[in-house]
């Protein structure tokens, strides 16, 4: 027999809410209602006693007041096994409640409509529902909260099952009932400190976290906290399938690998990266050639990298892994034999699997923490702006794709960064020389990415690249490349230094006092250039 003698339920959501007071009511539950509630169970045949009935007092206000009371309260803190308590309920007519069933006005679907009137925001602020709902929880011992009717058939089944619930399920329900209220207060307080103050509140919730390893250094304690609301594709959705513990520079540079192939989920491509920078970066016609690519792109620094793929991974990609050692994998899938052998390869590979990368959209800001504040942004989610040819020599068709690979890895690379990537077979791409967190945008072309090409160059002609001579096949292959850059060049250096290397298409935002001036260099060494509009700076 339950021990759940007697029920309040009062809710705005309705779904599956006949369903769980018939189930109550089976086992033999009283149930107590108010308002629009009282009235939907009522036409669904159960029996209903009115809050009023309880109370010996009328609701009031139009509802406003109507669960405002002692002996409605007072049924739900009494604690029941201290005999001062159990004294006043008995002196006072009180009559237990054993179960608390709400859920609050839709305050936040109602603030969200943009023609939403203060008044009408102000009458869908639940006094009462909060109130039930700390009270029960509080006295969560005695007292189920039940507020999502996602846990109905739980409470239900442990109802029929024991007749009670367990000590387990009332404190998960307690601790869900005051974050629906912690929650609630704070949408009400962002809300109305803004529109009847103008003062802008920022509250951010973040659950379930867990100790990390350690920090970014190995004498600094760390957590990560998941957002709960999420949909999206990303690393906090993913699923750990093999190797040790993730540690927070784990979360950064796997973050940075995911977001980086998400601009390639049109295709079969491959982001290796380090630091959060993408020291590989390619598309292939299969995953294993990708990778192969990628991971040329700078085949030194890809050691102990993050990898993430576009498409699922099969057995020949995971064994290009072999002998090479790498921190973490992320994929929307493995075939089996692949999950295996990379299961084998190492005790400690991290080996992560994420939703398909289209799913669940991509929206939402970044945060930011500096001593004493947060600074809020919207997400980095576009590519461009638009792609204007501003040279006399024209930009080729046949060099748009290129170009469009080398500014998506212009994008996720840190400022200031020059990246040159080239077409290594017909219709793939791989980035082959990268510059990134450099001062001034000169040093991260001359010191850093074009270093790279020609190392990497050289490599691909010592391996039987050409018959050319060394010097001519570097012309030519670097005559090939585009040479892409997040921010504008504030001075025609850097597109100097560009022909100097024989670079001849060049990816940039635009947006310099001296565009013009830029333009007039571009066009005396023969270079084409297409302005973006839209900068990419990464900090």
């Amino acid at each position: 027999m339950s021990k759940v003698k007697r029920a309040l339920i009062s809710v705005s959501d309705k779904m599956g809410i006949v369903e769980f007071a018939e189930g109550l009511s089976r086992l033999g539950v009283e149930i107590i209602s108010t308002g629009g509630t009282a009235r939907v169970l009522s036409e669904a045949g159960i029996a209903v006693r009115t809050i009023s009935d309880l109370t010996g007092f009328p609701e009031l206000m139009d509802g406003r007041v109507k669960t405002l009371h002692p002996k409605v309260h007072g049924a739900i803190l009494a604690l029941r096994d201290d005999p001062s308590h159990m004294r006043d309920v008995e002196e006072n007519g009180i009559e237990l409640i054993d179960l608390v069933v709400v859920n609050l006005y839709p305050f936040g679907a109602t603030i969200a409509r943009e023609d939403v009137s203060l008044q009408e925001a102000i009458e869908n602020i639940d006094i009462g529902g909060p109130t039930l709902l700390r009270s029960a929880a509080k006295n969560y011992r005695y007292v189920g909260v039940v507020t999502d009717p996602s846990d109905y058939k739980l409470v239900l089944n442990e109802l029929e099952t024991n007749g009670d619930l367990s000590p387990q399920t009332r404190a998960m329900l307690c601790v869900k009932a005051f974050r629906l209220t912690a929650d609630y207060d704070a949408a009400i307080d962002r809300w109305l400190s803004e529109r009847l103050t103008g003062e802008k509140v920022l509250r951010l919730k973040y659950c379930k976290g867990q100790n990390l390893r350690y920090g970014e250094n190995w004498h600094q304690k760390a957590r990560f906290y998941k957002d709960d609301q999420i949909g999206e594709s990303c690393i906090s959705n993913a699923r750990q399938l093999h190797g040790k513990q993730m540690s927070y520079n784990n979360y950064l540079d796997a973050d940075a690998a995911l977001e980086a192939v998400k601009e390639l989920d049109d295709t079969i491509g491959v982001a290796v990266i380090k630091h959060t920078n993408p020291c590989g970066y390619a598309t292939g016609r299969v995953l294993r050639r990708a990778l192969e690519a990628a991971w040329q792109g700078d085949p030194v620094s890809a050691m102990g990298s993050i990898i993430a793929c576009t498409v699922p991974i099969d057995l020949s990609t995971a064994q290009f892994l072999k002998g090479r050692f790498v921190e973490i994998v992320i994929a929307p899938g493995y075939q089996s034999d692949a999950l295996e052998f990379l299961q084998q390869k190492s005790k400690d590979l991290r080996i992560l699997e994420v939703p398909p990368l289209g799913s669940g959209g991509r929206r939402g800001h970044t945060y930011r923490h500096i001593v004493g504040g947060v600074l809020e942004q919207e997400r980095d989610l576009e590519v461009w702006d638009k792609w204007e040819v501003v040279t006399k020599a024209e930009f080729p068709q046949e060099k748009r794709a290129l170009a469009q690979f080398a500014w998506k890895a212009a994008k996720h690379t840190k400022s200031n960064a020059i990246v040159l990537a080239r077409e290594y077979e017909p219709g793939q791409f791989q980035v082959i020389g990268m510059g990134a967190g450099q001062p001034n945008r000169v040093d991260s072309l001359r010191k850093l990415a074009v270093t790279k090409a020609r190392e990497n160059l050289e490599l691909i002609y010592r391996e039987g690249g050409s018959d050319l001579p060394w010097d001519k096949y570097f012309r030519r292959e670097m005559s090939k490349v585009v040479l892409a850059s997040d921010a504008f060049f504030p001075f025609d250096d850097t597109l100097v230094c560009a022909s100097q290397h024989h670079i001849r298409y060049v990816v940039q935002p635009g947006g310099a006092m001296r565009d013009k001036e830029i333009i007039a260099t571009a066009d005396r060494l023969g270079i084409s250039m297409v302005f973006t509009g839209m900068r990419h700076f990464l900090h």
